[in-house]
Protein backbone atom coordinates (compact mmCIF):
# COMPACT_ATOMS: atom_id res chain seq x y z
CA UNK A 1 0.00 0.00 0.00
CA UNK A 2 2.91 2.64 0.57
CA UNK A 3 4.75 1.42 -2.40
CA UNK A 4 1.45 2.36 -4.30
CA UNK A 5 1.11 5.31 -2.61
CA UNK A 6 4.64 6.73 -3.02
CA UNK A 7 4.57 5.32 -6.93
CA UNK A 8 1.34 7.68 -7.65
CA UNK A 9 2.87 10.76 -6.22
CA UNK A 10 6.39 10.44 -7.85
CA UNK A 11 4.48 9.86 -10.94
CA UNK A 12 2.10 13.03 -9.94
CA UNK A 13 5.37 15.32 -9.69
CA UNK A 14 6.68 14.31 -12.55
CA UNK A 15 3.24 14.72 -14.66
CA UNK A 16 3.96 18.07 -12.86
CA UNK A 17 7.51 19.13 -13.99
CA UNK A 18 6.95 18.01 -17.27
CA UNK A 19 4.01 20.13 -17.99
CA UNK A 20 5.79 22.92 -16.85
CA UNK A 21 8.59 21.85 -19.14
CA UNK A 22 6.33 21.44 -22.14
CA UNK A 23 4.39 24.53 -21.39
CA UNK A 24 7.43 26.59 -21.25
CA UNK A 25 8.64 25.24 -24.38
CA UNK A 26 4.93 25.72 -26.37
CA UNK A 27 5.06 29.28 -25.27
CA UNK A 28 8.44 30.07 -26.85
CA UNK A 29 7.74 28.07 -29.88
CA UNK A 30 5.23 30.19 -30.31
CA UNK A 31 6.50 33.41 -29.50
CA UNK A 32 9.13 32.04 -32.14
CA UNK A 33 6.84 31.84 -34.56
CA UNK A 34 4.75 35.01 -34.15
CA UNK A 35 8.59 36.92 -34.08
CA UNK A 36 9.36 35.38 -37.27
CA UNK A 37 6.19 36.08 -39.11
CA UNK A 38 6.23 39.53 -37.80
CA UNK A 39 9.24 40.38 -39.38
CA UNK A 40 8.69 38.93 -42.80
CA UNK A 41 5.33 40.92 -43.08
CA UNK A 42 7.75 44.37 -41.91
CA UNK A 43 10.21 43.21 -44.18
CA UNK A 44 7.64 42.72 -46.68
CA UNK A 45 6.12 46.38 -46.02
CA UNK A 46 9.66 48.31 -46.74
CA UNK A 47 10.92 48.99 -50.20
CA UNK A 48 14.63 47.59 -50.31
CA UNK A 49 16.47 49.52 -53.31
CA UNK A 50 19.61 47.30 -52.48
CA UNK A 51 22.50 49.51 -50.99
CA UNK A 52 20.57 49.53 -47.36
CA UNK A 53 22.74 47.81 -44.70
CA UNK A 54 20.79 45.77 -43.41
CA UNK A 55 19.86 44.46 -47.06
CA UNK A 56 22.21 41.86 -47.28
CA UNK A 57 21.81 40.37 -43.87
CA UNK A 58 18.19 40.32 -44.22
CA UNK A 59 18.31 38.77 -47.81
CA UNK A 60 20.31 35.75 -46.16
CA UNK A 61 17.97 35.19 -43.41
CA UNK A 62 15.52 35.22 -46.12
CA UNK A 63 17.25 32.45 -48.56
CA UNK A 64 17.92 30.31 -45.35
CA UNK A 65 14.65 31.25 -43.71
CA UNK A 66 13.91 27.64 -42.20
CA UNK A 67 17.03 26.47 -41.51
CA UNK A 68 17.20 29.35 -39.56
CA UNK A 69 13.93 29.19 -37.70
CA UNK A 70 15.18 25.22 -37.09
CA UNK A 71 18.37 26.06 -35.70
CA UNK A 72 16.48 28.97 -33.42
CA UNK A 73 14.05 26.67 -32.26
CA UNK A 74 16.44 24.13 -31.31
CA UNK A 75 18.57 26.50 -29.61
CA UNK A 76 15.25 27.26 -27.26
CA UNK A 77 14.52 23.55 -26.78
CA UNK A 78 18.10 22.73 -25.15
CA UNK A 79 17.85 26.14 -22.94
CA UNK A 80 14.35 25.49 -21.59
CA UNK A 81 15.66 21.70 -21.35
CA UNK A 82 18.75 22.89 -19.17
CA UNK A 83 17.22 25.48 -17.31
CA UNK A 84 14.54 22.34 -15.89
CA UNK A 85 17.48 20.14 -15.65
CA UNK A 86 18.75 22.70 -13.39
CA UNK A 87 15.47 23.41 -11.43
CA UNK A 88 15.00 19.90 -11.33
CA UNK A 89 18.24 19.34 -9.67
CA UNK A 90 17.70 22.34 -7.05
CA UNK A 91 14.30 20.17 -6.46
CA UNK A 92 15.96 17.19 -5.45
CA UNK A 93 18.08 19.13 -3.06
CA UNK A 94 15.34 21.22 -1.60
CA UNK A 95 13.41 17.60 -1.34
CA UNK A 96 16.69 16.05 0.97
CA UNK A 97 17.01 18.87 3.40
CA UNK A 98 13.37 19.19 3.92
CA UNK A 99 13.19 15.14 4.42
CA UNK A 100 15.81 15.45 7.28
CA UNK A 101 12.64 17.48 8.87
CA UNK A 102 10.69 14.39 8.41
CA UNK A 103 11.83 12.45 11.38
CA UNK A 104 12.12 15.84 13.99
CA UNK A 105 9.67 15.29 16.64
CA UNK A 106 8.69 19.07 16.19
CA UNK A 107 5.13 19.70 14.89
CA UNK A 108 5.84 22.41 12.76
CA UNK A 109 4.82 22.15 9.27
CA UNK A 110 7.74 21.90 6.39
CA UNK A 111 7.61 24.76 3.99
CA UNK A 112 8.85 24.28 0.24
CA UNK A 113 8.76 26.89 -3.08
CA UNK A 114 5.00 26.86 -4.37
CA UNK A 115 5.65 24.71 -7.53
CA UNK A 116 6.57 21.90 -4.79
CA UNK A 117 2.87 22.23 -2.86
CA UNK A 118 2.37 18.58 -3.94
CA UNK A 119 5.68 17.21 -2.18
CA UNK A 120 5.09 19.84 0.33
CA UNK A 121 1.39 18.33 1.35
CA UNK A 122 3.11 14.87 1.22
CA UNK A 123 5.52 15.35 3.51
CA UNK A 124 3.61 17.38 6.11
CA UNK A 125 1.11 14.26 6.07
CA UNK A 126 3.66 11.43 6.32
CA UNK A 127 5.42 13.85 9.25
CA UNK A 128 2.37 14.10 10.92
CA UNK A 129 1.41 10.93 10.94
CA UNK A 130 5.00 9.53 11.66
CA UNK A 131 4.11 11.68 15.07
CA UNK A 132 1.28 10.34 15.66
CA UNK A 133 2.60 6.72 15.24
CA UNK A 134 5.79 7.47 17.40
CA UNK A 135 3.03 9.07 20.02
CA UNK A 136 0.80 5.85 19.80
CA UNK A 137 3.73 3.72 20.66
CA UNK A 138 5.01 5.41 23.33
CA UNK A 139 1.48 5.56 24.89
CA UNK A 140 1.38 1.24 24.37
CA UNK A 141 4.98 1.17 25.74
CA UNK A 142 4.10 3.19 29.05
CA UNK A 143 0.56 1.05 29.63
CA UNK A 144 2.68 -2.26 28.97
CA UNK A 145 5.15 -0.82 31.69
CA UNK A 146 2.29 0.15 33.90
CA UNK A 147 0.68 -3.08 33.32
CA UNK A 148 3.97 -5.19 33.91
CA UNK A 149 4.43 -2.89 37.25
CA UNK A 150 0.97 -3.96 38.39
CA UNK A 151 1.17 -7.36 37.72
CA UNK A 152 4.78 -7.77 39.35
CA UNK A 153 2.97 -6.05 42.70
CA UNK A 154 -0.20 -8.51 42.30
CA UNK A 155 1.48 -11.66 42.17
CA UNK A 156 2.84 -11.15 45.63
CA UNK A 157 -0.92 -11.33 47.20
CA UNK A 158 -2.40 -14.48 46.01
CA UNK A 159 1.41 -16.29 46.36
CA UNK A 160 1.23 -14.11 50.32
CA UNK A 161 -1.86 -16.14 50.86
CA UNK A 162 -0.64 -19.32 49.30
CA UNK A 163 2.30 -19.61 51.59
CA UNK A 164 0.09 -18.54 54.78
CA UNK A 165 -2.68 -21.05 54.30
CA UNK A 166 -0.37 -24.17 53.24
CA UNK A 167 1.89 -23.05 56.42
CA UNK A 168 -1.66 -23.51 58.61
CA UNK A 169 -2.17 -26.61 57.41
CA UNK A 170 1.22 -27.86 57.94
CA UNK A 171 1.52 -26.36 61.56
CA UNK A 172 -2.25 -26.73 62.71
CA UNK A 173 -2.23 -30.69 63.73
CA UNK A 174 -5.40 -30.64 65.37
CA UNK A 175 -7.46 -28.72 62.57
CA UNK A 176 -10.80 -29.32 61.92
CA UNK A 177 -12.05 -30.75 58.53
CA UNK A 178 -14.68 -28.05 57.99
CA UNK A 179 -11.81 -25.65 58.30
CA UNK A 180 -9.29 -27.67 56.34
CA UNK A 181 -11.63 -27.20 53.39
CA UNK A 182 -11.57 -23.81 53.75
CA UNK A 183 -8.05 -23.24 53.87
CA UNK A 184 -7.41 -25.57 50.70
CA UNK A 185 -10.35 -23.53 48.88
CA UNK A 186 -8.79 -20.43 49.29
CA UNK A 187 -5.19 -21.58 48.78
CA UNK A 188 -7.07 -23.16 45.25
CA UNK A 189 -8.98 -19.73 44.29
CA UNK A 190 -5.55 -18.03 45.19
CA UNK A 191 -3.30 -20.01 42.84
CA UNK A 192 -5.85 -20.26 39.74
CA UNK A 193 -5.60 -16.15 40.52
CA UNK A 194 -2.02 -16.68 40.24
CA UNK A 195 -1.75 -18.72 36.89
CA UNK A 196 -4.10 -16.18 35.64
CA UNK A 197 -1.21 -13.01 35.99
CA UNK A 198 1.30 -15.32 34.78
CA UNK A 199 -0.63 -16.25 31.80
CA UNK A 200 -0.36 -12.48 31.52
CA UNK A 201 3.05 -12.06 31.83
CA UNK A 202 3.17 -15.02 28.65
CA UNK A 203 0.96 -13.22 26.90
CA UNK A 204 3.11 -10.46 26.71
CA UNK A 205 6.17 -11.66 26.02
CA UNK A 206 4.37 -13.81 23.01
CA UNK A 207 2.48 -11.31 21.62
CA UNK A 208 6.38 -9.38 21.36
CA UNK A 209 8.28 -12.12 20.39
CA UNK A 210 5.99 -13.75 17.74
CA UNK A 211 5.58 -12.95 13.98
CA UNK A 212 2.34 -13.45 12.97
CA UNK A 213 2.23 -15.33 9.44
CA UNK A 214 -0.91 -16.63 7.63
CA UNK A 215 -1.13 -20.25 6.54
CA UNK A 216 -4.45 -20.88 5.25
CA UNK A 217 -6.46 -23.82 4.66
CA UNK A 218 -10.35 -24.08 3.80
CA UNK A 219 -12.64 -25.34 6.90
CA UNK A 220 -16.37 -25.20 7.65
CA UNK A 221 -17.06 -22.16 9.90
CA UNK A 222 -20.16 -23.36 11.29
CA UNK A 223 -18.17 -26.86 12.79
CA UNK A 224 -15.76 -24.27 14.23
CA UNK A 225 -17.71 -21.66 16.12
CA UNK A 226 -20.16 -24.81 17.42
CA UNK A 227 -17.20 -26.65 19.12
CA UNK A 228 -15.61 -23.28 20.35
CA UNK A 229 -18.59 -22.27 21.85
CA UNK A 230 -19.26 -26.02 23.55
CA UNK A 231 -15.55 -25.38 25.32
CA UNK A 232 -17.01 -22.31 26.83
CA UNK A 233 -19.80 -23.78 28.38
CA UNK A 234 -18.08 -23.92 32.03
CA UNK A 235 -16.96 -20.26 31.76
CA UNK A 236 -20.88 -19.49 30.30
CA UNK A 237 -22.25 -21.48 33.22
CA UNK A 238 -20.07 -19.81 36.06
CA UNK A 239 -22.16 -16.36 35.09
CA UNK A 240 -25.30 -17.92 34.27
CA UNK A 241 -25.13 -17.08 30.71
CA UNK A 242 -26.50 -18.31 27.79
CA UNK A 243 -25.35 -18.58 24.02
CA UNK A 244 -26.97 -18.27 21.45
CA UNK A 245 -24.83 -19.18 17.63
CA UNK A 246 -26.76 -18.39 14.67
CA UNK A 247 -24.82 -19.89 11.70
CA UNK A 248 -26.28 -21.49 8.60
CA UNK A 249 -25.28 -25.29 8.67
CA UNK A 250 -22.96 -25.26 6.30
CA UNK A 251 -20.47 -22.13 5.88
CA UNK A 252 -16.74 -23.09 4.62
CA UNK A 253 -14.56 -20.45 4.66
CA UNK A 254 -10.78 -20.43 3.86
CA UNK A 255 -8.01 -18.97 6.63
CA UNK A 256 -5.63 -19.37 8.95
CA UNK A 257 -7.64 -21.95 11.35
CA UNK A 258 -5.44 -21.36 14.53
CA UNK A 259 -5.31 -17.73 14.12
CA UNK A 260 -8.70 -17.66 13.43
CA UNK A 261 -9.85 -19.60 16.27
CA UNK A 262 -8.01 -17.48 18.61
CA UNK A 263 -9.61 -14.66 17.31
CA UNK A 264 -12.36 -15.99 18.25
CA UNK A 265 -11.42 -16.85 21.59
CA UNK A 266 -10.54 -13.97 22.27
CA UNK A 267 -13.64 -12.20 21.25
CA UNK A 268 -15.91 -14.81 22.98
CA UNK A 269 -13.70 -14.75 26.21
CA UNK A 270 -14.16 -10.53 26.14
CA UNK A 271 -18.04 -10.91 25.73
CA UNK A 272 -18.07 -13.36 28.59
CA UNK A 273 -15.82 -10.94 30.89
CA UNK A 274 -18.05 -7.74 30.05
CA UNK A 275 -21.64 -9.48 29.98
CA UNK A 276 -23.96 -8.93 32.96
CA UNK A 277 -24.95 -11.98 35.00
CA UNK A 278 -27.90 -13.85 33.66
CA UNK A 279 -28.11 -12.50 30.49
CA UNK A 280 -27.15 -13.86 26.34
CA UNK A 281 -24.63 -13.94 24.52
CA UNK A 282 -25.10 -14.09 21.15
CA UNK A 283 -22.69 -14.75 17.78
CA UNK A 284 -24.61 -14.70 14.09
CA UNK A 285 -23.11 -15.35 10.63
CA UNK A 286 -24.20 -13.42 7.66
CA UNK A 287 -22.70 -14.53 4.57
CA UNK A 288 -22.56 -11.86 2.00
CA UNK A 289 -20.84 -12.62 -1.57
CA UNK A 290 -17.76 -10.38 -0.88
CA UNK A 291 -17.37 -12.21 2.27
CA UNK A 292 -18.44 -13.45 6.03
CA UNK A 293 -19.47 -11.56 8.80
CA UNK A 294 -19.17 -12.77 12.15
CA UNK A 295 -20.62 -10.98 15.27
CA UNK A 296 -20.41 -11.02 18.67
CA UNK A 297 -23.38 -9.24 21.15
CA UNK A 298 -23.51 -9.31 24.72
CA UNK A 299 -25.11 -7.68 27.44
CA UNK A 300 -22.76 -5.14 29.08
CA UNK A 301 -22.41 -1.80 30.45
CA UNK A 302 -22.19 0.65 27.83
CA UNK A 303 -18.74 1.35 26.50
CA UNK A 304 -18.24 5.46 26.18
CA UNK A 305 -17.58 6.42 22.48
CA UNK A 306 -13.52 7.50 23.43
CA UNK A 307 -13.03 4.03 24.65
CA UNK A 308 -14.72 2.43 21.93
CA UNK A 309 -12.03 3.90 19.55
CA UNK A 310 -9.24 2.52 22.18
CA UNK A 311 -10.13 -1.30 22.52
CA UNK A 312 -8.35 -2.63 20.05
CA UNK A 313 -5.27 -0.66 20.94
CA UNK A 314 -2.23 -2.75 22.66
CA UNK A 315 -2.19 -3.43 26.81
CA UNK A 316 -5.95 -0.77 26.71
CA UNK A 317 -7.95 -2.39 29.41
CA UNK A 318 -11.76 -1.32 29.84
CA UNK A 319 -11.25 -1.82 33.04
CA UNK A 320 -8.30 -0.21 34.40
CA UNK A 321 -8.43 -1.60 38.02
CA UNK A 322 -5.84 -4.08 39.05
CA UNK A 323 -8.52 -5.38 41.35
CA UNK A 324 -10.87 -6.77 39.37
CA UNK A 325 -10.46 -10.25 37.20
CA UNK A 326 -12.41 -8.85 33.92
CA UNK A 327 -9.83 -8.64 31.66
CA UNK A 328 -6.67 -9.39 31.23
CA UNK A 329 -3.67 -7.41 29.64
CA UNK A 330 -5.30 -5.84 27.30
CA UNK A 331 -3.88 -7.59 24.05
CA UNK A 332 -6.88 -10.12 23.31
CA UNK A 333 -8.98 -7.35 20.87
CA UNK A 334 -5.12 -6.07 19.67
CA UNK A 335 -4.55 -9.57 18.49
CA UNK A 336 -7.74 -10.38 17.06
CA UNK A 337 -6.99 -7.15 15.06
CA UNK A 338 -3.87 -7.97 13.41
CA UNK A 339 -4.64 -11.55 12.74
CA UNK A 340 -8.07 -10.37 11.12
CA UNK A 341 -6.16 -7.61 9.24
CA UNK A 342 -3.46 -10.03 7.89
CA UNK A 343 -6.87 -11.66 6.19
CA UNK A 344 -7.17 -8.63 4.81
CA UNK A 345 -10.62 -7.96 6.41
CA UNK A 346 -11.89 -5.89 9.45
CA UNK A 347 -13.32 -5.59 13.21
CA UNK A 348 -15.21 -2.87 14.16
CA UNK A 349 -17.35 -2.67 17.49
CA UNK A 350 -20.62 -0.08 19.06
CA UNK A 351 -21.97 0.01 21.90
CA UNK A 352 -25.41 1.77 22.77
CA UNK A 353 -28.46 0.71 25.09
CA UNK A 354 -26.09 -1.52 27.42
CA UNK A 355 -25.16 -3.60 24.20
CA UNK A 356 -21.88 -4.52 23.22
CA UNK A 357 -21.06 -5.86 19.62
CA UNK A 358 -17.86 -6.80 17.77
CA UNK A 359 -18.50 -7.28 14.35
CA UNK A 360 -15.36 -9.44 12.33
CA UNK A 361 -15.27 -8.99 8.20
CA UNK A 362 -13.14 -11.81 6.53
CA UNK A 363 -13.56 -11.99 2.50
CA UNK A 364 -13.28 -15.08 0.77
CA UNK A 365 -9.53 -16.27 -0.09
CA UNK A 366 -8.58 -17.55 -3.21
Amino acid sequence: MIKRRHNRFGKALSKAIFARFFSTLALFSIALGVICLGGVYLCSRVTWYGNEFLYPILNTVDEYLIPIIILLWLIGFFGVFFKYWRRTLDYVDIIANAGSLLVTSDEEYIHLPPELQLVEDRMNQLKQESIRNARLAKEAEQRKNDLIVYLAHDLKTPLTSIIGYLTLLRDENMISEDLREKYLSVALEKSERLEDLINEFFEITRFNLSELALEPSRVNLTRMLEQITYEFKPLFAAKNLDCSLQVAAEVDIKCDVNKIERVFDNLIRNAINYSFENSTVTIFVVRKPEGVYIAFRNHGNTIPKEKLNRIFEQFYRLDSSRATKSGGAGLGLAIAKQIIELHQGSVTAASENEMVEIVVFLPFMP
